[in-house]
């Protein structure tokens, strides 16, 4: 009995040091009403080639470069295969599955493994940060051949 009371108060212990150690949210940049991120092509259910070219859009914002704090302004991050959103409050991860587009690209040129794979576009502020609300893209799915 002893043993289990001293095992829950440890993993009380660490759950408790684990979110004190949680990084706090940074200030969400206000994305204007109407802000879409849309994905030109492929089109969603589109059978492609190892290599695709994947084209972003954006409606009721423009794009900077990441660093540019200009009101109305983002730039894209290409979530693939990413089954949830990054946490708002926090930067955009950058790996393999959320690429940054920070220079202000609007497409870009995948090359994916054979298989079904999904995209969706997400819109950072400045810092990487996605806005509030969220400037998302609907997940599209890709089959590569």
């Amino acid at each position: 009995m002893t043993r289990t009371l001293f095992a829950l108060a440890l993993t009380g212990l660490a759950a408790a040091a684990m979110a004190a150690t949680a990084a706090p949210a940074l200030p969400a940049t206000a994305a204007p009403a109407g802000a879409k991120a849309y994905i030109i092509s492929p089109a969603d259910g589109a059978t492609v080639g190892q290599e695709v070219t994947v084209r972003f859009g954006l409606k009721g914002m423009g794009v900077a470069p990441a660093g540019v704090t200009k009101e109305h302004t983002g730039h894209h991050h290409l979530l693939i295969d990413v089954k949830e959103l990054p946490v708002a409050g926090q930067p955009i991860p950058a790996d393999a599955q959320h690429v940054h587009f920070g220079g202000g690209q609007t497409q870009t040129t995948l090359k994916l493994a054979p298989g079904t794979h999904t995209l969706q576009l997400e819109l950072g502020d400045a810092n990487h940060v996605p806005f509030e609300p969220a400037v998302v893209s609907k997940k599209i799915t890709i089959h590569v051949k």
